[in-house]
């Protein structure tokens, strides 16, 4: 029987990643988890074992990433998926966030999963395979929220490098796939897992209204399934052929199809604009 894979994911305490933990032991296969705090992992999930790893791991930190790495391998013998999932969103407009806020957004959702792919590329590299999932948004792909610039463009940055990502390792026979989630049921929209301007600005009506109705609507009333989401990532995990782009949900589908067509409509409309340019 062939060896079930070894897969590295972050963010593993609560929301997709969690869900994802879960159905990865539920299928036998092997599983290194980071969280900021393994507490609550080891208490949800149990102890190491022979298929799982819990790390408290600052992804924010190389050397503390590093050292995550060398131990999951060390417990494991190699590295097969990474999944880079751990992020949270920053909520508020670009004039009232402070420049705090705004890096300490991209430290986590940018910075930290480039930390993992340079401590794991290594790995990857030199077995000739594997598999990195970098989680992105419907973020990643539509810009137009009011109050959300900072973490959409944290998610834009997540697209931008994965696609590099992909030429650049694919000589070496390892895969990059940017994920696109629209709303998945989970906790990502609590006050665990959202952040609001700590100095916002009363004029803004439509950033405080998308905020409101996000915190206190969509949350809890999200469309999509992450038990589905994570069947759908072990499942294009064992294709042969892996997409650069991996969207999930019909959310995410529609919000494509709309700033597909936005671009077009102003493509074709500034045509002349643009062709004008040439010597």
């Amino acid at each position: 029987m062939k060896t079930k894979k070894v897969w590295f994911v972050t963010g593993a305490s609560k929301g997709l990643g969690f869900t994802l933990v879960k159905k990865l032991l539920k299928e036998g296969f092997h599983v290194a988890a980071t969280t900021r705090n393994a507490d609550s992992l080891i208490k949800e999930i149990g102890d190491a074992s022979e298929l799982f790893l819990p790390l408290e791991v600052d992804l924010t930190d190389t050397s503390s990433v590093k050292a995550s790495v060398e131990k999951s391998v060390a417990h494991f013998g190699r590295l097969d998926v990474i999944v880079n999932n751990a992020g949270y969103a920053q909520i508020g407009t670009l004039e009232e966030l402070t420049d705090e806020e705004v890096k300490e957004n991209f430290n986590v959702n940018v910075f930290g999963s480039l930390n993992v792919i340079r401590n794991v590329m290594p790995y990857l590299r030199n077995q000739k395979s594997g598999h990195i999932f970098n989680i992105s948004s419907v973020g990643g792909l539509f810009g137009s929220f009011s109050g959300w610039g900072i973490y959409c463009s944290t998610k834009f940055a997540v697209a931008g490098f994965t696609e590099a990502l992909a030429e650049e390792i694919k000589e070496f026979g390892v895969k990059a796939t940017v994920v696109y989630p629209g709303y998945f049921r989970t906790d990502f929209l609590s006050k665990g897992s959202v952040r609001i301007p700590g100095q916002p600005v009363a004029e803004y009506t439509a950033a405080r209204e998308s905020e409101n109705q996000h915190l206190n609507t969509i949350n809890g009333n999200q469309a999509n399934d992450p038990e589905k989401a994570a069947e759908v990532l072990i499942a294009v995990s064992r294709e042969d052929n892996l997409p650069v782009h991996l969207l999930l949900g019909n959310d995410a589908y529609e919000i494509l199809q709309n700033k597909i067509g936005i671009l077009t409509r102003d493509a074709e409309q500034w045509k002349n604009y643009t062709l004008s340019t040439g010597l």
